[in-house]
C-alpha cells in the first residue's frame, strides 16, 4: 500500500501534541458556552443534573426579562409594571439574587474549565486558558456587581419616594410642590427658599409653573391648620427689622419649632408649607418633593451639567463673605454650566433682586426637566440616585413613577408657561391673594386651550364673538425669561 511521502523539512506533530491541541480547543469551546448559556457545558459532557439547572435558570431569567419588556411596550401595563419593579420589596430580592446567581455562573464557568482537564494541557496552554478563564471570571463577577449596585440605587430611589401624596388628579391636571431648600452653615435651621408648584396636565403633560417669592408676607393659613388659630390673619409679625418679618420661607421653620402641633405628621414643616401655598394659589397639591441645594449641585453634575442662553452676568461669592465676590457667570449663548456653576447662577445674591433669582431658578428649573431625559436617567442611573441621596423627603409613591415620568416625557416637546409672583404683578409685603387666585386660574385655562387647539371662528360656528382665552393681565403677567436666561436650544 502506497504512503504519501512526508515533505521534506515539515514536521508532523506528536500524538501528544495533538492530544494538547485538542484539550486547548476543548477548554476553550466549554468556557464559550458557560458564557453563552450557563450549564450548556456541563450538558455537553454529561453531567445533566447540574446542566439542566444551569440551563433552566437561564432560560427562565431570558423568559423573565422578554416578559417584563413586553409589558413595558403596552400603555395600559406599563406604569404599574414600572411602580412593581420599583417597590421595595422587589428591589430588595434583586438586590440577594442577583449576587447568587453571579455566585453561581462564576461556579459554572470554573467548572468548565476544569471539566477541560487542563492536567493535559501543554504548560503554554495551561497558562493560556487558565488566564482566559480567570478574565471571564472576572469579567463576570464585575457584570454582577455593577448591576447589584445598579438594585442598590433603584433601591435608594424606592425607599425615597415613600409614598403619602394624593394621586388623585385634580381637575385633570396633578399639582407638584418643589422646595429649593438651604441649611447652610450661616442659616437657622432649613428653609425653602425656592418654591414652585407645576401644574401638569394629565394628558397631556403640558405644565404651568408657578413661583412665590420668599418674602411674601401675610401668608393665610387653612381653617385646618393647626396654626391658623395663632395666625388668623395670616403670617404676619409687627417688626422693625425686615430680617424678623414673618416671610413665606420662615413657615418651615415655625411648624418645625411648634410640632407638636402636628402629631403623627413625619414633616410638619412640609405639611405647613404645602397647605398655605395651597390657599394662596387655590390648587390642591397632589406631592411635594424638597431638594437640599448640595443634592442640586450633585444632580446637575450626575446629568452632565446644563447649557443655558445668560443675558446678564452674574457674581460668584458674596460681598459679605471672607473671599467676596472672586468670580462671574459672563452672559452668552449655550453656556454649559457644572453643578458648581449651576448652583451660583441659581442662589446668587448680589446686584440683583430676589424677584431675578427667583427667575434665574426657574431658567434651571427648566433646563433640569429637558435635561432628564429618559436616556441621561438609565446611562447614568448611579450618579442620579446617589444625588438622590441629598433629596431631604417627597411624597411621591412609587406606584405613580411610570405616570409622571410619561407625563414628563410628553411636556418635553411643549412649552412650558411661567408665572412668578413678584412686582410689580403683586406686593409680596402686601399682596392681592384674590388677584393671584385668578391669574392662576387664566393661565391654567390658557394652557388647556392650547391643548384643546385653536377655538373655531364665528363664521363656522355661528357664534357671535370667539371667548378670550384669559384676561390681559394673565398674559402679561408671563416672566420674560429671555432677557435673563433660556434653555440652550
Amino acid at each position: 500500500m502506497a504512503t504519501t511521502a512526508q515533505p521534506a523539512g515539515v514536521e508532523m506533530p506528536t500524538p501528544l501534541r495533538r492530544s494538547q491541541g485538542i484539550a486547548m480547543r476543548r477548554s476553550l469551546v466549554l468556557m464559550l458556552m458557560t458564557i453563552v448559556m450557563p450549564g450548556s457545558a456541563q450538558l455537553a459532557v454529561g453531567k445533566r443534573r447540574l446542566g439542566l439547572v444551569g440551563v433552566r435558570t437561564w432560560m427562565t431569567l431570558i423568559g423573565l426579562l422578554v416578559f417584563v419588556g413586553v409589558l413595558l411596550l403596552i400603555p395600559g401595563v406599563r406604569n404599574p409594571v414600572i411602580g412593581l419593579i420599583a417597590s421595595p420589596f422587589v428591589l430588595t430580592v434583586l438586590q440577594w439574587a442577583v449576587p447568587v446567581l453571579a455566585l453561581g455562573w462564576i461556579l459554572l464557568l470554573l467548572d468548565a474549565w476544569w471539566l477541560a482537564n487542563p492536567r493535559h494541557l501543554s504548560t503554554a496552554g495551561r497558562w493560556v486558558s487558565g488566564l482566559l478563564a480567570l478574565v471571564l471570571v472576572v469579567t463576570s463577577g464585575t457584570v454582577a456587581w455593577s448591576a447589584s449596585g445598579a438594585f442598590d440605587a433603584a433601591k435608594l430611589i424606592g425607599n425615597v419616594f415613600g409614598g403619602g401624596g394624593d394621586t388623585q388628579v385634580q381637575n385633570g391636571r396633578i399639582n407638584v410642590l418643589l422646595l429649593g431648600g438651604d441649611a447652610g452653615a450661616d442659616r437657622t435651621g432649613l428653609r425653602p427658599d425656592s418654591m414652585t408648584v407645576a401644574s401638569i396636565d394629565a394628558e397631556t403633560g403640558r405644565t404651568v409653573l408657578f413661583s412665590l417669592p420668599r418674602n411674601l408676607q401675610h401668608a393665610p393659613f387653612p381653617a385646618d391648620s393647626p396654626l391658623h388659630a395663632k395666625y388668623p390673619n395670616g403670617y404676619f409679625c409687627k417688626v422693625t427689622n425686615l430680617a424678623d418679618a414673618c416671610m413665606l420661607n420662615g413657615i418651615y421653620t415655625l411648624a418645625v419649632q411648634n410640632k407638636k402641633l402636628f402629631p403623627g405628621v413625619k414633616y410638619p414643616g412640609v405639611e405647613a408649607t404645602k397647605g398655605v401655598i395651597e390657599e394662596i394659589l387655590g390648587l390642591k397639591i397632589n406631592y411635594w418633593a424638597m431638594i437640599d441645594l448640595k443634592g442640586f449641585k450633585q444632580l446637575i453634575n450626575a446629568v452632565g451639567g446644563i447649557r443655558l442662553d445668560i443675558g446678564k452676568r452674574v457674581p460668584i461669592g458674596s460681598l459679605h463673605g471672607p473671599k467676596g465676590v472672586y468670580d462671574w457667570i459672563e452672559p452668552g449663548k449655550n453656556v454649559k454650566l457644572d453643578g458648581f456653576h449651576a448652583l451660583w447662577f441659581a442662589r446668587s445674591r448680589e446686584y440683583s433682586t430676589d424677584y431675578e433669582r427667583m427667575i434665574r431658578q426657574k431658567c434651571v428649573l427648566n433646563a433640569m426637566l429637558r435635561q432628564l431625559n429618559p436616556a441621561t436617567v438609565l446611562t447614568k442611573f448611579q450618579d442620579i440616585a446617589k444625588a438622590g441621596e441629598q433629596i431631604v423627603a417627597t411624597n411621591v409613591p412609587t406606584s405613580e413613577l411610570g405616570t409622571l415620568l410619561d407625563l414628563a416625557v410628553k411636556g418635553k416637546a411643549l412649552p412650558m408657561a411661567s408665572v412668578s409672583f413678584t412686582p410689580p404683578l403683586i406686593e409680596p409685603m402686601n399682596p392681592n391673594f384674590a388677584k393671584i387666585r385668578q391669574v392662576v386660574t387664566d393661565k391654567v385655562a390658557d394652557a388647556e386651550a392650547e391643548d384643546a387647539g385653536p377655538a373655531p371662528s364665528a363664521s363656522t360656528s355661528g357664534s357671535a364673538s370667539p371667548k378670550p382665552s384669559a384676561t390681559k393681565s394673565s398674559k402679561n403677567n408671563t416672566d420674560n425669561l429671555d432677557s435673563i436666561c433660556k434653555v440652550s436650544g
